[in-house]
């Protein structure tokens, strides 16, 4: 049986490739989520008034790879704190939530987060919303799998982002 996760961490370029390569997930999706207009573009997401996240939809297997692994692998792409954006990414389509798909998930999603800011990890409040899943839209073919398809250019971009050196400075 194949789930649904849903997570918004900044750019869906950066997002796909840490859930890409693991057993049990089969597929990971670049889109939108959580805005009021109907199959928006990535420049109607882009100018930040259409509500919507840029996500990733991971379609996987629980039997193989848990939704709690997903959480763990999701909190270390992502600086938490932050709610304006993620890393050179800024404005209201780049904010950090986690879109639920059913209760037991927004349970797991509630109960990572308070570990989270209970663990003293961060100074700062955790900000990262949780959220009922909406209606998925798909993004545009050329973001799809970007990480494969433009790898030097997303190398550059990830390597000016400062989310790798976040990483390794607060998840290493």
């Amino acid at each position: 049986m194949i789930e649904k996760a849903t997570f918004a961490g900044g750019c869906f370029w950066c997002m796909v490739k840490p859930f890409d390569t693991w057993d049990g997930i089969h597929k990971v999706i670049s889109g939108y989520m959580g805005g009021h207009i109907d199959n928006p573009t990535y420049e109607d997401v882009k100018k930040g008034d259409s509500g919507h996240l840029e996500v990733v939809e991971i379609q996987y297997d629980p039997s193989i790879f848990s939704y709690k692994q997903l959480l763990e692998i999701f909190w270390q792409q992502i600086d938490p704190t932050d709610a304006g954006g993620q890393f050179q990414d800024r404005g209201e389509s780049y904010r950090t939530a986690i879109f639920f798909h059913s209760d037991e998930q927004r349970k797991h999603a509630e109960q990572s987060k308070e570990q989270l800011a209970a663990s003293g990890k961060f100074s700062k409040p955790i900000v990262t919303e949780i959220r009922p899943a909406k209606t998925f839209y798909e993004a545009e073919e050329y973001h799809q799998d970007y990480y494969k398809k433009s790898s030097a250019h997303y190398k550059e971009d990830r390597a000016q982002s400062g989310r790798d050196e976040f990483i390794e400075k607060n998840w290493k």
